[in-house]
């Protein structure tokens, strides 16, 4: 390496004196006709839970082997160079702790740039390049095979993705222009734009290579050795590459430029405008079409740099961080040694959500589940319901035969409460009506032993009253999923001033033996998520009764970047139930939280929002509308977009300061993570905190910031 590159990176080697550094070791490989093969491996010196990843002495010691290599190409000591991780695990990508470390756009831009730099060495060595994805490969650890000539992958590959857009970064070391140019426009919008936006979804090794990312498909007993062997007849000649996936002619006239104006018409209507890397995503994949190389990775620099430096990475890192590490370790989590074991599950109610729930303990827990209600006939209903969806898991081979059998057997019914003596852990799940909620309890009390945990999944009630009739009310807990149940990564768990650490504990190991995220929080009106979307929902219902425009409304918190404006909201959730969730929060706090009439009255009529015949919104029905403006007072005033968009900003600042306040959850941190995995909130947002700084709203409620200092771009 050059002492001019050597000078160009210096200040990202400063940066990284700390980075995990993995390194890149070369071992000779023979094969055939006397050639030598070059295998780079990369490892870390880790085990497998801590992946390679990519930071700036990384890829500086990556871009000397490589030049090393090539030197020894010139001299004829190599015909092939292949490059590999260490077991289980190719790479993780860039190390984003070092990335969310960049002080200024200037070195984002140079980060930007040594990715290109390093990675593009692999097309130039001047003899053939090969990289064997081995394992786990995301993002940089995509783009390092991209910049190669050919690739292998492992069978059994768990997980690759190019995830920067759910980030809020792009891929910006040549995936943005290399992939769409491998594997086609389509094949790309997929693994670039579509696959981040839903929940980060990954690839398989076999998915990987139907779409042509890979050019051969190993099994993982002989992985390497077959990839060798592979490599070596594409060295000679034996081999022929085709790659049936690479864009044609006809594909850049005619498919390229539609393909991309479907895919920018999915995202405004799915997530609106606010979030900026997917459409710098967009940009750049439809500029790929007909750009260089050169010219491809330079506009990839320049996006990388904007985007690292600006507000929205920066709140995604920090929610990353939230998903990634706080949800590991529960604020205010007890011991988890006091746990009790959960060896039988009672369901109260035969319901959807009950359903839901029975079949999640079933599958997760493996234990006896007992669901029960009022009739025989709505039990076998509810059994018959949850047989049929694991029938559908062994139609899509997500279980095997032997599973599905065990699985349904474990899964019984009953009308008689004494069956569920046995049971060390009891959820009802029957409708919102706290009479109705101490009833079974106390019924279903009688006939438990008194360790074990009843559990409600109450959304507003308080958790306290439901258990104020038991004999041993310490052992209840709140347990509030979200729906749908199976999908929703979030249990609010609920503590009472009378629920024992035993209880406490075992609700949050059966929420991680669930495979959820449990967030601990005081018994309060509408815990955390429902609290935060009752002030939103309650101002826009009121905002449309005071006069203002539905349109208004939407258009008012469209700056939030929320995944749905309130009112497709509402009709999701059901209006009923968003009635009935505004009269707990006006109930409770008259003077913050307003109630309002007309979404009564719209829930009898059964919707606000006018669809076609294929679901699509058309805009308010009128009858809706003519219901909102008949409960309009005399002295009301429509607000504009901007003043509506304050107030929203404002009032929720005031709301969540007042809940830390209260110490509903530990911290500013803990209503993020509620509000991410539990309402959706964009990861580009941070959740709700950092924006509520960003925009001044926190020092306009209450003088001060949730953040310190807040968590903002850099110039």
């Amino acid at each position: 390496m050059t002492t001019a590159t050597s000078d160009r990176f210096a200040k990202l080697a400063e940066l990284s004196t700390d980075e995990v550094v993995t390194h890149s070791f070369v071992r000779d490989v023979p094969i055939s006709g006397g050639k030598t093969l070059a295998l780079v491996t990369l490892d870390n010196g880790m085990d497998h839970t801590r992946p390679n990843t990519l930071g700036p002495q990384t890829l500086l010691e990556f871009a000397r082997v490589l030049d090393e290599q090539k030197e020894r190409a010139s001299r004829g000591e190599i015909a092939g160079l292949a490059v590999t991780g260490k077991p289980f695990i190719f790479a993780a990508g860039a190390d984003l702790s070092k990335v969310s470390e960049i002080p200024d756009r200037e070195t984002g831009l140079q980060m930007a740039q040594l990715g290109h730099w390093a990675l593009g060495k692999l097309s130039e060595l001047g003899v053939p390049s090969f990289v064997f994805i081995n394992g786990l490969a995301l993002g940089g650890g995509v783009e390092i095979p991209l910049n190669a000539d050919y690739r292998t992958i492992d069978s059994s590959v768990p997980a690759l993705a190019l995830p920067e857009v759910f980030l809020g970064i792009i891929p910006g070391w040549g995936g943005a222009w290399l992939l769409p140019n491998l594997i086609g426009i389509e094949n790309a919008l997929k693994v670039v734009i579509e696959n981040p936006l839903k929940n980060n979804r990954m690839l398989k090794g076999p998915e990987a290579f139907e779409l042509g990312i890979a050019d051969a498909m190993f099994e993982p007993a002989n992985f390497l050795e077959d990839s060798i062997r592979w490599a070596d007849g594409v060295i000679s000649g034996k081999v022929k590459v085709k790659r049936k996936n690479e864009p044609g002619k006809i594909e850049r006239v005619a498919k390229w430029d539609i393909a991309i104006g479907i895919a920018e018409k999915m995202l405004a209507s799915r997530i609106g405008r606010v979030a900026k890397s997917p459409y710098r995503a967009l940009d750049l994949l439809k500029a790929a079409k007909n750009t260089d190389k050169k010219t491809g990775f330079a506009a990839e620099d320049e996006a990388l740099a904007d985007l690292i430096s600006g507000d929205q990475f920066r709140a995604s890192i920090y929610a990353f961080n939230l998903v990634q590490k706080r949800a590991k370790r529960p604020a205010g989590a007890p011991d988890k040694a006091l746990a009790q074991k959960v060896t039988q599950v009672g369901v109260i109610g035969a319901g959807l959500m009950a359903r839901q729930f029975a079949l999640l303990f079933v599958r997760r827990l493996q234990v006896p589940v007992i669901i029960t209600d009022l009739d025989q006939a709505r039990v076998d209903e509810g059994v018959a319901w949850i047989h049929a969806e694991i029938d559908e898991l062994l139609g899509k081979g997500r279980i095997s035969g032997d599973e599905s059998n065990r699985l349904k057997a474990l899964v019984t019914g009953t009308t008689d409460k004494a069956d569920f003596a046995a049971c060390d852990w009891v959820i009802e799940a029957i409708f919102e009506e706290l009479e109705a909620k101490q009833t079974v309890f106390a019924d279903v009390e009688q006939y438990i032993s008194p360790e074990a945990i009843l559990a409600t999944n109450t959304s507003s009630l308080s958790v306290e009253q439901i258990g104020a009739k038991l004999t041993h009310p310490e052992r209840v807990v709140g347990f509030h999923f979200f729906n749908p149940v199976a999908v929703m990564p979030l249990i609010e768990v609920v503590k009472t001033p009378h629920t024992t650490d035993a209880a406490l504990a075992t609700a949050m190991e059966t929420a991680k033996n669930l495979r959820k995220n449990a967030v601990i929080t005081r018994d309060t009106p509408g815990f955390v998520v429902n609290r935060v979307l009752a002030k939103v929902l309650g101002e826009a219902m009121h905002a449309v009764e005071q006069g203002t425009p539905f349109e208004t409304v939407v258009e008012a918190v469209r700056p939030f970047g929320l995944p749905m404006d309130p009112f497709v909201l509402l009709e999701l959730v059901g209006l009923k139930v968003g009635a009935h969730v505004l009269d707990t929060h006006h109930a409770a706090f008259p003077d913050r939280f307003f109630e309002s009439k007309s979404l009564h009255e719209l829930a009898e009529y059964g919707h606000i929002l006018e669809k076609d015949g294929k679901g699509k919104v058309k805009g308010i029905d009128p009858k809706a509308q003519a219901i909102v403006d008949k409960h309009r007072p005399g002295d009301a005033k429509a607000l504009s977009a901007d003043d509506l968009r304050v107030r929203f900003e404002d009032g929720l600042a005031d709301e969540i300061h007042r809940m830390l306040e209260d110490q509903v959850v530990a911290a500013a941190e803990d209503i993020d993570l509620c509000m991410i995995l539990g309402a959706g909130y964009p990861f580009q947002m941070g959740g709700v905190t950092p924006y509520l700084d960003r925009v001044g709203a926190s020092e306009r409620a209450f003088g001060d910031t949730f953040h310190h200092p807040p968590i903002r771009g850099v110039q």
